[in-house]
């Protein structure tokens, strides 16, 4: 079973919600999903990597969620996306949200790992342990950025029945070639799909270059959206993910399968 993926490398504007829920449309109008897609969108896409949380932080249930539903909705398919919503204390949580074509919501990551050497910490609560939805036949998990750099959280995912790992990221640019060593090496120790979701263009605090990517479960980069903004499109298949662990032993020497 196939399912196409479309990356959405957004140059998202600062701190302006509206603007970046029409480009994100706008892009979607260009190369329409076919339904039963999974769309991924970057960490914060809405916002651009701000610690303001009096701006970015939402009820659960507020205006990006409900763009995200109707986005999911009308192009039946599956959306993967950044949102803050608010935390205890006056913190946020930097979160990853799945969203199902009828707009329900199949999973709320918080991502584990606040990036502390950009102030997140400072702002945002970490999360406790990854979250696994089902799409496409496959078990997908849903991590973000910083997290990319701590591979067990990657494991505790795996544990759970994860065959894609999705980080949705904003990634600056001069730290580039470690977001494709380290995606790659994800993929290749965990023999799964890594869809690695990067912003592109500039911000107060940092300048990015997306380099989005599609790895298959031996490490293979299959489609690399470049530095533009633009929609990177390819497809998964989990036939390819359950032969290759089948045939190499790797996890199953891990005790991380049967």
């Amino acid at each position: 079973m196939t399912t196409d993926i479309l990356a959405v490398q957004l140059d998202s504007v600062w701190e302006d919600k509206i603007a970046n829920f029409a480009k994100v449309r706008a892009l979607l109008a260009l190369r329409r999903p076919a339904p039963g897609s999974l769309i991924v969108l970057p960490e914060m896409f809405g916002t651009g990597f701000s610690c303001n949380t009096a701006l970015t932080a939402e009820t659960e249930g507020g205006e990006t969620e409900v763009f995200l539903q109707s986005l999911a909705q009308e192009h039946q398919s599956c959306i993967v996306a950044g949102i803050v919503t608010k935390g205890t204390e006056g913190r946020g949580r930097n979160q990853a949200l799945a969203v199902a074509p009828d707009g329900t919501l199949l999973a709320r990551y918080t991502k584990m790992q606040p990036f502390s050497l950009g102030g997140e910490s400072a702002v945002h609560e970490h999360g406790t342990s990854p979250q696994i939805f089902e799409w496409g036949g496959m078990k997908v998990a849903p991590l973000i950025c910083y997290d990319l750099r701590f591979p067990e959280i990657a494991r505790e995912a795996v544990k759970l029945a994860a065959e894609v790992l999705i980080y949705i990221a904003a990634w600056p640019l001069k730290r580039v070639n470690h977001w494709l060593t380290l995606l790659q090496a994800r993929a290749i120790e965990n023999q799964a799909y890594v869809i690695g979701v990067n912003r592109t263009g500039t911000e107060p605090n940092y300048s990015y270059n997306g380099r989005s990517v599609i790895i298959n479960p031996q490490g293979v980069i299959i489609a690399d959206a470049g530095e533009r903004e633009q929609i990177l499109r390819s497809e998964i298949d989990a036939k390819l993910v359950r032969e290759w662990r089948a045939e190499f032993p790797g996890l199953r020497d891990a005790g991380l399968i049967g």
